[in-house]
């Protein structure tokens, strides 16, 4: 399984009026967790938008367990689940500072989608560049 896991804190400006993250940002932090994996991996984002695919989210799914505070870091831990097809679906964990609390869970699925709108199946070069490294 293709994991990453990244570090960031709990900005003043991600919380509400009592201190907790406000819980619309849970879901960017999994949009980072996105990047950062792919970042990790050797490929950006932008270099498969450039190559005419698109990810939009189509469903998305969070389970808040513990929360986050003002000034928290979090990990954001990030997988891809290889056992979709025909279109990407991402785990995330995000846990404290130590890593021995879960914050929130959930997950992204994502359709691949060509700069037009029109659905496609899963292109060859992010196949390819998965199984690799999958297989490294």
């Amino acid at each position: 399984m293709l994991t990453n896991r990244f570090t960031c804190r709990v900005r003043y400006g991600d919380t509400d009026r009592m201190g907790y993250a406000y819980y619309a940002n849970y879901l960017r932090w999994f949009e980072i967790g996105r990047s950062e994996l792919f970042r990790s991996l050797g490929m950006t984002y932008r270099e498969i938008e450039d190559k005419g695919i698109l990810l939009p989210v189509a469903e998305a799914f969070c389970k808040y367990l513990t929360p986050a505070r003002y000034d928290d870091s979090i990990i954001i831990e990030t997988a891809i689940d290889g056992d979709v097809k025909g279109a990407m679906k991402f785990d995330y964990l995000i846990l404290n500072e130590d890593g021995l609390i879960k914050v929130a869970e959930g997950y992204t699925k994502h359709p691949f989608v060509t700069p037009e709108g029109k659905v496609t199946r899963p292109p060859k070069f992010l196949r390819d560049f998965i199984a690799h490294k999958l297989s490294s």
